[in-house]
């Protein structure tokens, strides 16, 4: 009896104890959540609350519109189209993506194309890059994706603002063309200090007016704060700061001489530019053949790219900008205007014209074997002699021909706002010591000089240098920076500036050297090579003809038909009109065309005759009325642009030489001419 008691008191000790453990493991497990309660609640308050108000709300950039640009009457050349996309969140997407493409495409349809590119993205993208899988979905289609979209984590339905060029191939090496941020652009946008601008943006521009002119058009981003659930989807607006559109460009381009011109070159190759001399509009820029930009918005595809790339034509080069060419005789009243006011020849002074001239035992002779027998200046710019421009080259020195012809923008970045412009080559002897690295092969040679006074030898120049000294000699050497934006207009205020308000600067030159260059090319109209592109013309045009090698006869006689056509000659032609009162200067290259005369000059022609057209004359005056009004009413002086490109022509030296990057653009001895070996 007495073991059983005590048996029992120890049972209830046992118990008693353990009772005592337990409550004093709960105490201070209690205690112990009670001071982490404290610590989160109390110590860590402000923190921890700020970070559940993060979690809470969400900042979500707003991309901008980008600016629309238009030619100078209104035409609209770049908009923008809202358009629906599917896009994908690589770490939001749950199992396989295939199978998630072939659920997907039950409800939108996927061709094998958007497949591939968006595959090809996918595998270059970040997990939280949304990488685009369709665009241009209907309104069918998007409602019935929103209606489905739980079933696809990570596909998101946006609606975007797509950019769209309605002139297709129309003007192409102008406007350029936008594309998807790459991680090159992503790096200079860093260093520049503007990526936070495009947070939320995908695309920016990559060639011409598009990527020139990127700052102004892509205007600022906003911001939108949103509270949203747990699992991120919105709940409401916060707050709200709207983005600030872009700027839209009022460009100097007409389109309608713009496609008049590009209709010229229809199944030619080859590059025109037209600018009015007083201001430096450009009022048309030609590289034929052409692209459709539109192409590369999302993204080219493989088989697209294919054709542009590998075409012989080279649709892609920008031709007046990238292309250098010899210019031929189109150089020649360049030079005699350089003679003239550095006293080599008078006006009146004739030479004896045989048929060609001799230096060191070497004949350099006329195209086509002419003779014109004695020969002033003003007759060898209308008949074209080379034998009299040969003779200059004997002697000229080729230094001072270089430094007068750089004044006109020859060999030089004329600065107009378009990227990949070069310089070309204008020789001279410092030139040729850079330009090769044997010492024989440096010295400069007189009879070098005589290839290079018609236009041939080493020269190779852009089409928008020769435009551009065109509409300098018809500016009476007053230098207008060429460019193409012509007003910056802002989409909220709707006040205007102007890029180009005023002249580079003048070279000074002598009015009755002037008057003599002047007179020979309007002669040259008249009853010279282009007579019959000219013939009837209601107005006075002055201009030059040329034809240029595309490689040497070695002696040989010229025969357009048994030449390869992409050696044949390229025909050249530039003018300005009218005489009096210069409204236009046009230069152009009709590659492997043949003679100025009867392939270009006949384009500068019906270029004229559309801008001059007494109708249209008269529409541009009262819109130019209209304007000057709006811009007197307008408060303080109109401004430059942010973002003009700051790149200044002329008087730096043109540095080492830059190969043409087409196959048919090498230079040749002389212009038009054969060279006989003794």
């Amino acid at each position: 009896m007495f073991e059983f008691r005590k048996t029992g008191h120890r049972q209830r000790q046992t118990v008693l104890l353990r009772a005592w453990v337990a409550g004093l493991f709960a105490l201070v497990c209690l205690l112990l959540l009670a001071g982490r309660l404290w610590y989160l609640q109390i110590e860590r308050y402000d923190t921890l609350s700020a970070r559940a108000e993060q979690n809470r709300i969400t900042i979500v950039p707003v991309p901008p519109r980008r600016g629309q640009i238009a030619d100078r009457n209104g035409a609209i050349l770049a908009q923008n189209l809202r358009d629906y996309t599917l896009t994908v969140t690589r770490a939001q997407v749950r199992g396989d993506i295939d199978d998630m493409l072939d659920r997907l495409g039950e409800l939108v349809y996927l061709s094998e194309g958007d497949r591939r590119k968006f595959k090809r993205l996918y595998q270059q993208s970040g997990r939280y890059a949304p990488v685009l899988l369709r665009n241009n979905l209907n309104d069918i289609e998007a409602s019935w994706f929103a209606i489905h979209s739980y079933r696809f984590p990570g596909v998101s339905l946006e609606a975007r603002w797509v950019r769209s060029y309605p002139m297709h191939e129309s003007a192409a090496h102008v406007l350029g063309f936008v594309g998807r941020i790459s991680e090159e652009d992503q790096q200079a946008l860093e260093d520049s200090g503007q990526l936070g601008n495009y947070r939320g943006t995908q695309i920016i521009g990559k060639k011409g007016i598009e990527k020139t002119w990127e700052k102004t058009l892509h205007g600022r981003t906003g911001i939108e704060e949103l509270e949203v659930t747990a699992g991120g989807r919105p709940v409401r607006e916060l707050s709200r700061t709207d983005p600030v559109p872009g700027s839209n460009l009022e460009l100097s381009l007409d389109i309608g001489l713009q496609r008049l011109a590009e209709a010229q070159f229809e199944g030619r190759r080859g590059a025109l530019v037209a600018i009015q001399p007083h201001t430096g509009e450009v009022l048309a820029f030609v590289s034929s053949p052409s692209f459709d930009p539109n192409l590369f918005v999302d993204g080219i595809d493989v088989e697209n790219w294919r054709k542009l790339n590998e075409s012989p034509d080279h649709p892609l080069i920008n031709r007046p900008l990238y292309g250098t060419y010899p210019i031929g005789s189109t150089y020649k009243p360049f030079v005699g205007l350089a003679a003239l006011e550095m006293g080599l020849r008078t006006a009146k002074e004739q030479i004896p014209d045989p048929g060609y001239f001799e230096l060191a035992g070497q004949k350099f002779r006329n195209a086509g074997g002419a003779v014109y027998g004695p020969t002033d200046m003003h007759r060898a710019i209308v008949v074209s002699s080379d034998t009299y421009f040969f003779s200059l080259g004997a002697q000229m020195d080729v230094d001072a021909l270089h430094d007068f012809s750089k004044r006109f923008g020859f060999g030089q970045i004329t600065g107009i706002d378009l990227d990949g412009e070069r310089h070309g080559v204008l020789p001279s002897r410092d030139w040729k010591r850079k330009a090769y690295k044997k010492p024989g092969q440096q010295h400069w040679y007189q009879g070098e000089t005589v290839s290079v006074t018609v236009g041939q030898g080493y020269n190779a120049f852009t089409l928008l240098q020769l435009a551009q000294a065109t509409a300098v000699l018809a500016n009476d050497g007053v230098y207008m920076k060429p460019h193409l934006v012509r007003r910056i207009i802002d989409p909220l205020t709707g006040r205007f500036s102007y890029p180009v308000t005023g002249p580079q600067y003048t070279i000074d030159l002598k009015p009755d050297n002037l008057r003599v260059i002047r007179e020979a090319m309007v002669d040259v109209m008249r009853k010279g090579t282009a007579r019959r592109a000219f013939a009837g013309a209601a107005y006075q045009a002055a201009g030059k003809t040329g034809t240029a090698q595309v490689y040497s006869l070695r002696g040989a006689k010229y025969r357009a038909h048994s030449v390869d056509e992409r050696l044949r000659d390229h025909a050249l032609f530039m003018a300005y009109a009218p005489v009096e009162d210069p409204q236009i200067a046009v230069a152009l290259i009709v590659e492997n065309g043949g003679w100025g005369a009867s392939v270009a000059a006949p384009i500068a022609r019906s270029v004229f005759d559309y801008w001059l057209d007494p109708a249209r004359v008269a529409r541009r005056r009262e819109r130019m009325r209209v304007e000057q009004e709006a811009r007197a009413a307008q408060v303080g002086p109109a401004s430059a642009a942010p973002g003009w490109p700051d790149a200044q022509p002329a008087p730096d030296d043109e540095g080492t030489p830059e190969p043409a990057p087409l196959p048919d653009e090498a230079s040749a001895p002389e212009d038009g001419a054969q060279e006989e070996n003794p």
